[in-house]
């Protein structure tokens, strides 16, 4: 089982996340945040193999979010699921150590495949 932490400053965004995740029978979505310290407080706790999470967000950003579980929980593998796809922002992502950047304008198909993959970083 992939345990996923989803992270993103709208509720309805996690939502629908959550709901297209739960579809796929080796997921579990062990938890959600609304903000950067917030997920990195749930990671402590949940041990999650992935988290899901934006780029901006409230207090830690997600790119500082993905720089500090890369140094603390190495184990962990993120991938964003932004908006703000553009160049900067995927060499920010990708400088920081995401293992994958997905639009959420493209997200059908991409993020299981995104997340399965990053489980297996």
């Amino acid at each position: 089982m992939i345990k996923i932490l989803l992270v993103d400053e709208q509720a309805s965004i996690r939502r629908g996340v959550r709901m297209r995740l739960a579809l796929e029978p080796d997921f579990a979505v062990v938890g959600e945040a609304g903000d950067g310290w917030t997920a990195l407080h749930l990671v402590r706790e949940l041990q999650p193999d992935v988290v899901v999470t934006g780029i901006r967000l409230p207090g830690l950003d997600g790119i500082a979010l993905t720089e500090r579980l890369r140094h603390d929980f190495p184990g962990c593998a993120v991938v964003v699921l932004s908006l703000y796809d553009d160049p900067l922002h995927r060499d920010k992502a990708a400088r920081a150590g995401v293992v994958s950047f997905i639009s959420k304008q493209r997200t059908d198909g991409e993020l299981v495949t995104a997340v399965r993959a990053a489980a297996q970083t």
